[in-house]
């Protein structure tokens, strides 16, 4: 596989990615709550953010090579329980920060919670955006069946890279985005995020 179209492929793979980090970005804009000095929380966020994206690429480099390693035998298992995998976790996520968002509005924000830098959320979110990743590395495996690992690592490496630019990009608009419109722009975010759930299983 040429760059440019191991390029072309990792970024189509993290178009979805880019836009559940955009909106859940939104809860890493400064809340009400913040109360630290300004330069401990740049650093705070800082690490956030870049252990966010390193967590997004990690996930997605796993899974493409998950796929391409079973090959054949996980398309069909892809292809059965992708589209509901990815709902049942971007409803999850979405409808957590559109929740935190109304109570935000209502007067009753717990800031640790609606936070995008917990385990638990980064994982769900990271896997949700995934999965498709793990369908490709198994078409590639069955279209270039006989090749060595080197076919494929060149396109990990590619996707891995533009995952972490990706993530980043849709986290600092996210945060100009939630800046600007404060918990507001959490509760769109939250109804984006479940309306891409949705669409995993048309």
């Amino acid at each position: 596989m040429v760059f440019g179209e191991a390029l072309l492929l990792a970024v189509s793979l993290c178009a979805d990615c880019f836009a559940c980090t955009l909106c859940a970005g939104v809860t890493l804009a400064p809340g009400p709550g913040d109360t630290v000095s300004a330069a401990k929380e740049k650093r705070r966020r800082a690490w956030a953010l870049l252990w966010i994206a390193l967590a997004f690429a990690s996930v997605h480099t796993v899974f493409l090579l998950a796929g391409w390693g079973f090959g054949s035998m996980l398309v069909g298992f892809v292809e059965r329980i992708s589209q509901w995998i990815g709902f049942l976790l971007l409803l999850y996520i979405g409808g957590g920060m559109l929740l935190e968002g109304i109570r935000a509005l209502r007067g009753h924000c717990d800031l640790d919670h609606r936070r995008l830098d917990g385990f638990r959320n980064v994982l769900f979110s990271a896997v949700a955006t995934s999965i498709d990743a793990l369908g490709v590395g198994a078409s590639q495996s069955m279209l270039e069946a006989g090749r060595p690992f080197a076919s494929i690592a060149g396109l990990a490496v590619t996707l891995f890279v533009v995952t972490v630019l990706v993530v980043l990009s849709g986290l600092l608009g996210g945060r100009v985005i939630g800046r600007q419109f404060g918990h507001w722009a959490e509760v769109a975010g939250g109804l984006v995020l479940i309306g891409i759930g949705v669409s995993f299983l048309f």
